[in-house]
């Protein structure tokens, strides 16, 4: 190509033999000259030239060429100067998907869609390179589930044997889950492991208490036979601001206490002694005002009970299945749980937590709460002493959550 070797052998160009040297590249590139468009283009990329350095034409050209390496270092050097190129990025995260390198293909990618999804300027030529990209991180998600999935299934760890928080696990860092926290509305107590749902078998006195549950069942029956509706859960109260809550004062998420806010009601007591006796073995707070807390919730035919948190993430909450047609469940946090005859449901209501019933049946759990296991002796009476402190200072009102 005419010029060729007076642009390679100058140390150092004009500003005209550069711009003439780039015009010479462009169009060697476009006639499909690799070899004499990277020959134009090189010296244009060395210091002092007193143009834009053309990485990208570079880069192209090596491409062609089949040189990663110098693709490579040409695309390098234009993301060292400006590493939010979009082109740049796209052409590294293909650069490095032809090499079989995934994670870093991927992480070239992810950057290109972040980079449109702030407002990047997209050339029309770019386009399709985004949605190969989509395409790709997709692919690249799927290939790395089955690796682990393999690497587990080597270990005897795969399926239904794979313990719970290995497969939470997974299911948050494949994406599937979101990761939820802790966000008590009253009361947040630090160094409170970030767990939505206990087991059952982590509790001896559970067991004792399932076995108690066909006499509960026994009790409730006679309690419906005598209660044509419920009180609401949820409750309006004069000196307090209305919850937004969908069913604030709607007996579709009914409630019939045993115990409320610390007082017992002796009528429905003396009705399910069983059941009574039964919650005498769990580890139930005893604070003045707030504390026994225990009751039918009793969730009516195709009513959804929004999510929200609760006050404190001192306690659990326990669910024991009286009535349970199908398609009712449980999401606290990023997992959701089916109740299931004859097992107890514990967790953590200081988590975004949910419920449904999309039956045509009521559902009714007898549902209490517990101390959390974690907390000491000393640390109960402590906090037994600040939420009755609370209480007598802002004279707690019942509104249901």
């Amino acid at each position: 190509m005419p010029g060729m070797i007076r642009y390679i052998g100058q140390m150092t160009l004009s500003r005209s033999e550069a711009e003439t040297g780039l015009q010479d590249g462009i169009a060697a590139l476009r006639a499909g000259n690799a070899q004499s468009a990277r020959a134009l283009l090189e010296p244009l990329c060395q210091p002092g030239t007193d143009i834009e350095p053309p990485w990208l034409l570079l880069a192209h050209s090596c491409r062609i060429l089949g040189d990663d390496a110098a693709e490579e270092q040409a695309l390098q050097s234009l993301l060292a100067a400006d590493k939010r190129h979009l082109a740049a990025l796209l052409l590294m995260a293909e650069l490095k998907a032809r090499q079989d390198d995934d994670r870093a293909a991927s992480a070239f990618y992810k950057a290109a869609l972040n980079m449109v999804g702030v407002g990047a300027r997209v050339s029309e030529d770019l386009r399709p390179k985004l949605k190969q990209a989509e395409e790709f991180l997709a692919g690249a998600h799927g290939r790395f589930e089955n690796f682990l999935l393999r690497q587990l299934s080597e270990t005897g760890l795969q399926g239904a044997d794979t313990p719970i928080p290995i497969r939470n696990a997974l299911d948050l860092l494949m994406g599937r889950k979101e990761i939820f926290y802790q966000k008590p509305s009253m009361f947040y107590y630090p160094g409170m492991p970030q767990r939505e749902f206990y087991e059952r078998d982590e509790f001896p006195w559970m067991e004792q208490m399932e076995a108690a549950i066909p006499d509960m069942q026994e009790e409730l029956a006679q309690v419906l036979r005598e209660t044509a509706q419920f009180d609401p859960y949820v409750k309006s109260h004069p000196d307090r601001p209305r919850p937004n809550n969908p069913l604030l004062d709607d007996s579709n998420w009914g409630a019939h206490y045993f115990w409320k806010n610390g007082e017992a009601i002796a009528d429905n007591i003396a009705k399910c002694p069983k059941t009574v006796a039964a919650l005498s073995a769990a580890p139930i707070p005893i604070i003045q005002d707030r504390s026994p807390m225990a009751l039918y919730s009793v969730l009516e035919p195709d009513t959804h009970i929004a999510p929200h948190v609760g006050l404190l993430n001192t306690r659990l909450i326990c669910h024991i299945p009286l009535i349970i047609p199908s398609d009712c469940a449980l999401r606290v946090g990023s997992e959701t749980r089916p109740w299931k005859d004859g097992e107890a449901l514990i967790f953590d209501d200081s988590f975004e937590h949910e419920a449904w019933n999309r039956s045509r049946e009521r559902r009714v759990i007898l549902l209490f709460e517990i101390w959390r296991p974690e907390i000491s002796e000393t640390e109960r009476s402590a906090l037994t002493t600040i939420f009755e402190a609370i209480n007598e200072y802002q004279k707690p009102v019942d509104i249901g959550i």
